[in-house]
This record gives structure tokens, sequence and C-alpha cells, in this order.
């Protein structure tokens, strides 16, 4: 039994009721305590006082995993209070992140700051408590709290490299100290790499083992527990978890909407800053101070993100009625034209919307979070957002606030981008998580009082009253393009950090290599053969197919206006959101001079720099007249309806999203890759025991355990794969006394995320087996490594490219040869039930079976 699960047992709490939370550190913290921090604070009480079965041994090393925004600042100063009361008196506070650092900082030590935790003074058991900020703890006052603040990579550099003032172990061996890690997922690098020596963690942990009475208490959202080592390391450390969907379901963020439209950037941007002035004039008409904040997020580079910036400005600047107009006039969401009525009926007229957006967001209001230059200020304006002098209405990032970032009232983000990762090997892209994990922060609640409310100020109000007007005051709207698979993902993502109820809970199963393998001479001696993936040289280039661009049509969107507004967390794409209608079009159908128009409005199409990818381009026009260039490509046009006839605007704007993704692909390719040879690694090093998660009665969910157990070809001791992989494996079983005939070790392994292969495009490719049949021919010892993959008939065609992948290797069938022993790799074409006897007769043939 671990931590959690005690706690949540009968008798844990019923023995939780006895605890008291001494008034002292209640009556010191500025504000109220939440139900679950008390609940934690509890727990840890209870934890420091009691000794019970399941108790670690000193020194103590805990974990909090709490969700975003639950306000594990604040239960780090409870939790200092009351090892306060205990005796301690030396904390030592670090965290990943500089930024983080000095915010905190200000948190603990600013009783100015509007985020500041304790009351000031604070009286604590009757005389007045200060928090001190540190260098060293000789310098520490033992009346006091001394906090050391400082980052994970300075505290390794400190202790790794003497230095005048900076601390060192010797400060660690005769005072009990509290370490206090925020963000400390970052700490665990050196338990998912294998190699702790040298790493951070294992200065922590160094510096943990200088006192027995020393507590490491360690605070995260982002607790990877999925991985097999995370879980091992912390299975007995969570003291307290509190995910990200009890925080909402409590009432404690925003209800989270996404605005999809069919709409060019621009009007997205519109239909964002029309909804920052409606909550503005909401929030005004009820008495409330909100300057409610939009985000402007770009995908990849600041250099992107500043662009947005000044397109933001240019936008601003040139605003005028019409631009208003247009969005009345097209947009069908219906929050966009509710904000229209609720105008109309104020008696605001377009010029004052105009004029208003104009003054609200002008130069000096808007922020770039990338700025690196004015690092220092820029950071004090955006942990002081809701300050009511704080002028700050937008912001442009790229990455910078996706951790450690607090603010409530950030009400809009704005994706200005619309390409998306995808799910692949049924995992979510890095940009799509990270929008999740944005979501999740921006989500937090906006506190504000209503007279005569039974609702704490701190939660929604208005969950059971969704027309009510200030129910825009809790709802955090995530802006994008209509793009139903995106959405899809990004709910993927949203589940995956807990904003979102799975429909479908996973499980853990436990997946070990049977004794009998790890005995065998292939798991201690042998060899598997992998490629890895190399740079791809580009520089001779002369056509987009010697480049590698796709040949498949690129997809842009007609846009019509069309949108809809959709519950994030709740809610299924509405029924009366048609699917689009497709039409190929090729560009010998747009004029030239649109399509020279549309090339020189972007940089990146200038002769001079399609020269550095093209060497052998002559011109634009050949460019754009060539069948190797841009008129060997069509593109297909998404629309609400079949187009006949488009007008000049029209196929400028297909053109301008074309020219977007050609300029995206053709910088892929040529920072792109390519597969090299195969190359040799032991068995041991790619397949371990490990822990796996599966849908909760899905087809994945049982392993065929008992069966497996008396297979002493198959590695594993259980098979948790899809129903298609199950039969792959029976069928196996009834051809292992053919395969037994002929050689003497036959092992089939199953590839749970163990390794990857690469194609000749540096396409990653995870075989679902490999197998070993091994046999002696004379004085030599011939092995087979044979790549395989069951495929249903469903996926045949969406993965073409791995089956051709897996007939080049068996096709090239490559011999290698070390000392007396032989290893032939090669593979089978994909096997799916209804091509038994076909896979079968092919089996034998790559086996040399005669």
């Amino acid at each position: 039994m671990n931590l959690v699960e005690f706690f949540h047992h009968p008798l844990a709490q019923q023995a939780l009721m006895q605890i008291n939370v001494p008034e002292s550190i209640l009556y010191s913290l500025k504000h109220p305590v939440r139900s679950y921090q008390f609940q934690a604070l509890k727990q840890s009480i209870y934890f420091f006082q009691h000794d019970f079965e399941y108790k670690p041994s000193r020194p103590y090393h805990l974990m909090y995993n709490m969700a975003t925004g639950s306000g594990k600042t604040m239960l780090m100063a409870a939790l200092m209070l009351y090892l306060y009361q205990q005796g301690y008196r030396y904390f030592l506070f670090f965290v990943n992140s500089s930024t983080i650092m000095q915010k905190t900082q200000v948190n603990f030590l600013d009783p100015q700051n509007s985020k500041y935790l304790f009351k000031s003074p604070m009286l604590f058991n009757d005389h007045e408590l200060l928090i001190k900020s540190v260098e060293n703890f000789d310098e520490a006052d033992s009346e006091h709290i001394n906090i050391k603040f400082t980052t994970l990579q300075q505290l390794h550099s400190d202790l790794n490299k003497s230095r005048e003032n900076a601390l060192t172990l010797e400060d660690f061996k005769d005072k009990k100290i509290v370490l206090i890690a925020d963000e400390a997922h970052h700490l665990n690098s050196g338990t998912k790499s294998g190699e702790m020596k040298g790493s951070w963690e294992s200065t922590v942990l160094q510096l943990l083992q200088q006192h027995s009475d020393n507590i490491l208490l360690e605070f995260t959202a982002t607790l990877d527990a999925d991985i097999h080592q995370i879980y091992q390391k912390y299975q007995h450390k969570v003291i307290y978890q509190y995910d990200l969907k009890q925080f909402c379901q409590a009432g404690y963020s925003k209800h989270i909407d996404t605005l999809a439209s069919d709409f060019a950037e621009r009007e997205r941007i519109l239909q964002a800053l029309l909804l920052n002035l409606y909550r503005e004039d909401i929030a005004a008409k009820h008495h409330i101070n909100l300057k409610p904040v939009i985000l402007f997020k770009a995908k990849r580079s600041i250099k992107e993100s500043e662009q947005n910036k000044r397109n933001f400005h240019h936008i601003i600047e040139d605003l005028h009625v019409s631009h208003i107009e247009y969005i009345e006039k097209n947009a069908t969401a219906d929050i966009i034209q509710q904000i229209f009525s609720y105008f109309k009926g104020r008696n605001i007229s377009f010029y004052e919307i105009v004029s208003r957006l104009k003054s609200n967001f002008k130069f000096e209001h808007c922020l770039s979070a990338n700025n690196e230059i004015e690092a220092e200020r820029n950071q004090i304006l955006l942990n002081t957002l809701e300050d009511l002098d704080n002028p700050i209405r937008a912001i442009f990032a790229v990455q910078k606030l996706n951790e450690g970032w607090d603010v409530l009232n950030l009400f809009d983000i704005v994706r200005l981008y619309e390409d998306r990762d995808g799910i692949k090997h049924g995992k979510i892209g890095k940009t799509t998580l990270s929008e999740a994990q944005l979501i999740g922060r921006g989500a937090r609640y906006y506190p504000f009082e209503l007279k005569n409310s039974e609702f704490s100020r701190d939660q929604r109000k208005f969950d059971q009253q969704p027309d009510h007007e200030l129910r825009i005051l809790e709802e955090l709207y995530y802006h994008t393009v209509e793009d139903n698979r995106y959405i899809s993902e990004l709910r993927q993502a949203l589940i995956s950090i807990g904003l979102v109820e799975d429909q479908y809970k996973l499980i853990q199963r436990n997946l070990s290599l049977k004794e009998s393998f790890k005995q065998s001479v292939l798991y201690q001696q042998g060899l598997i053969f992998l490629n890895d993936k190399q740079v791809l040289d580009t520089q001779q280039s002369c056509s987009f197919i010697q480049l590698g661009i796709r040949k498949r049509n690129f997809h842009v969107s007609l846009k019509s206006g069309r949108g809809y507004r959709l519950g994030l967390l709740t809610e299924d794409r509405p029924d009366d959101v048609t699917d689009k209608v497709v039409t190929d079009l090729e560009l010998t159908q747009i004029p030239e001079h649109t399509l020279r128009y549309a090339l020189s409005e972007r940089e990146f199409f200038h002769f001079q720099n399609l020269k550095q990818y093209f060497p052998a381009l002559t011109s634009i026009s050949e460019f754009i007249q060539s069948q190797h260039y841009l008129m060997g490509v069509s593109v297909s046009v998404h629309a609400q309806q079949s187009i006949h006839q488009l007008d000049m605007q029209q196929y400028i704007g297909i053109v301008r999203q074309f020219l977007q993704q050609l300029e995206h692909e053709i910088k892929q390719q040529v920072s792109g890759f390519a597969g090299t040879h195969f190359t040799q690694y032991p068995v041991a090093s790619i397949f371990k025991d490990k822990v796996i998660f599966v849908e909760q009665n899905s087809e994945r969910s049982e392993g065929q355990e008992q069966w497996l157990a008396t297979q002493d070809w198959y590695a594993f001791t259980a098979n948790y794969g899809t129903s298609e992989e199950k039969a792959f494996v029976q069928m196996m079983a009834r051809q292992i006394s053919t395969l037994q005939q002929n050689f003497a070790d036959i092992y089939l392994i199953r590839n749970e995320r163990a390794f990857k292969i690469y194609d000749i495009q540096g396409r990653a490719f995870e075989p679902d087996f490999v197998l070993y049949c091994q046999k002696y021919v004379d004085d030599q010892c011939l092995i087979y490594q044979v790549f395989i993959e069951p495929k249903g008939e469903h996926l045949k065609d969406k993965d073409q490219w791995k089956a051709d992948f897996l007939q080049c290797i068996a096709e090239q069938k490559q011999h290698i040869q070390l000392d007396h022993t032989q290893y032939r790799i090669t593979a089978l074409p994909f096997y799916h039930a209804r091509n038994e006897n076909e896979f079968i007769q092919e089996l034998r043939h790559v086996l040399d079976i005669q």
C-alpha cells in the first residue's frame, strides 16, 4: 500500500478527523486555505506526527502531485510554518527556471506584492515572524524562517564547484534543512536515463542524505507515472494528489471553450478582441474590476512571435468600421452573434467599438513574453497582470509561459498557426501537448464576489445558469481554425493532462521478460541490428521531387466565416456543423499575376532566397511556370459548397495558405532526415521489463498471460496487443514445431516502444515484433532477425509506407558477419488474419525453409 492509498483508507480517514491544523498557521496566511489544501496539510501533519506501517524511513522524501493553479505555493507556505513550529529554521527552495525562482521570491518576501503569501506583519505564536532570504545558512537567524532561493542548475554548480559565499555540503551536515523543489519533474533526468552520476538529481539526493532529519518536499503538476522508472521512484513518496480534473470539477477553474471558425487570421484576431471588449463591458456593468487579457500564441520561434506582434499592430492601426461589419455579417458562432446583440442593446456603435479597441490595444499595452532584453521588467508585468495599474492587455509568446506562469485574467488564447502535430504511434504531439498545458494554466479562475451569493469568490457561480451574462467571466476561449481532427487531438491532450475525463479508463499492466529468456545466450550475448536517421544533403536539388516535397495535394480552405463554439471539456462537435466539399484545383488554373503577387508578399519566395534551396533555378518565372516547381502542384480546396467561379480575393486567399504550407515543407526537407545503415546493439540494452497503460475493458486489457506462460519461445510473460497482434502470436504458436525442425533457438519479442527503425525518408517506424531464429551450419552460427508488423485491413492503406519499408529490408536482406556468427537482417509483409496462409508461405521463404 502506498501513501495515497493509505490516506484513502477508511481508518486513516477517521484518524485524520482527529488532526488539528494549528490556528497560528491559518491566521498567518494572507488568503484562506481551500478545502483540498487543508486536506493536504492534515495528511502532512499526520505523516510527521505518527508512525505507521507504510511510512518511509528518514530522511523523508515526499511528493505533492497537484494541478496547475491549485495553489502549490500556498501549501508550501503553510508547510513551512508547520515545520518552523517543529524546530526547522533552514529552508532551501529550488526550481528549474530562474524566472519561477524570482517570482516565488517575491511571493514569499515582498509584502507590497499582491501575491504575497503571508499577513503583514505576521504574528506567529505571540511574536513577529520574519521570512528572510539568505545566501547561505551561516548568516541565518535562528529565531526566524531563513530561505535560500536558487535554481536547480545553480545549486548543482555551487555544490560541485567551490565559490565564495556559495552553498557547500558542509552547510548541510550539522543543520536539519527542508528542501523544497518546485516543478520537480525536472529533477528526474537521472532516473529517466538510468545515469544518476553527475546529474542534478543525484546532487539533490546527496543533499537530502546529509542529515537524517532533512526533509525533501517536491511539488509538481506533471508526474510522468506512465514511465516505469518514475513510477518506481515515487510509488511510496506521493503523499497527496489533486489532479486537474478534480480542480476543475470543484469549480476552481474557468469553463473551457474553443471558438473554431473558418476565418482568416485577421478575422480570428478580431473575434478575440470583440470578446475581450464584451467581457470588460459586462464586468463594468456589474461593478467588477476586470481587465481581460489575450494571449497570441506562435508555434515555432521567437521570430515568428515577433512577426505576429507586428502584424497585430498593423491590424489595430488599420482597424475600420467595415472590418467590424464584416465580422457581424459573416460570423456564425453563437457567442459572436450574442456579442453584437449585446452591443446593439447597449447602444454601443461600431465607431465606438473601433475607438475602444484602438485605445485598449495600442502599442504600449502589448507585451512580447519572448523579449530577453527587458526580461526583468517584463517578468514583473507578466506576474501582476491582474493589478489595475498594469496596462498590459495582449501578450505574444511561443513557449515561455507554459510553466510557472500565474495569471487569472487570461480569457482568450489565439492560436496563430493552422498546422498540427497529429497523433503518432498513439502519442500526442509535443506542440499539441504544450497547447493543452497552456490552456490549463489559462483556465485558472478570475475571482469575483457577488452580493448575496452562496458561492465563494474563488469558484464558478453559473454552471447551472449557462445563459447568465456573467457566465462569460467564467469562460476561457481557445481560438483556432475549424479543424475537427485538430480539435479531437487537442481533447486527447487535455485528457492526458487531466483537464478532460477520458471515456476509457487507463489501467496499468506490468510487462516482464521471462526469466528463461533473460538467461538465454541471445539475451545475454546476442545483438539486435537497428538503424538511425541522418541529415539529408539537399544542396543539389533542382525540383520539388528531388527535395522530397510530397506529391499529394496541399489542402487549403476557402474562408466563409462559419464557426462554432465548443465546450472542450464536455461536448462533441455540434450536429449542424457539416463537412466541407473538397474540390481539386491545379495551380495552372490560377492567373499567373495572382501567383506573382502572393509570392512577392512572402520574403521566403523572393528569388535570391529560393536560389539557396534550388541552386539550378533561373528565375521566378521558371518557379511559377515549370512542372518541376509550382505547375507540378495541385491543391485541394475545402469549401462549404462546390466552387465554380472564384474572384481575385478568393484566389489570393487560397495561394497564401498554400505558400505558407509550401514554405514550411521546404524548410522541413532542407533540414530533413534519412535512414542510416543498420548497426549493432546488445539485445539486453533494448528489451527490459516495463510498465504500460492500456484502456480498461479494451482488446488490449487482457494479455494472454496464462497461455503464454507455457510458450518458451515467447520472450515476455504477456502480450497486451490488439486482436490482430494476438492472432499473429497464436498463428506463430502453430508454426513453432516446423521452425524447431530447422532452428535450435527461436524467440519472438514484442516491441513495446523499445526501438525504432527509419526508412529512406527518415520516418520512424516501430515494428510490433522481432523474430530471432538461430541454427548452426558447420562451424557457423546463423541468426535470422526478422521485423514483423501485424496490421488490420483498415490501416493497410494508411501505413503503406511501412509495408514498402519492410519490403525494402526483405529485398536487401543484409548479411552481417561477426566472428563465427552471421546475422541476416530481413522482414516480412504485413500480417493480417485474412492473409494468414500467404504470410506463412512468406515466413518459410524468408527463413529459407524448404
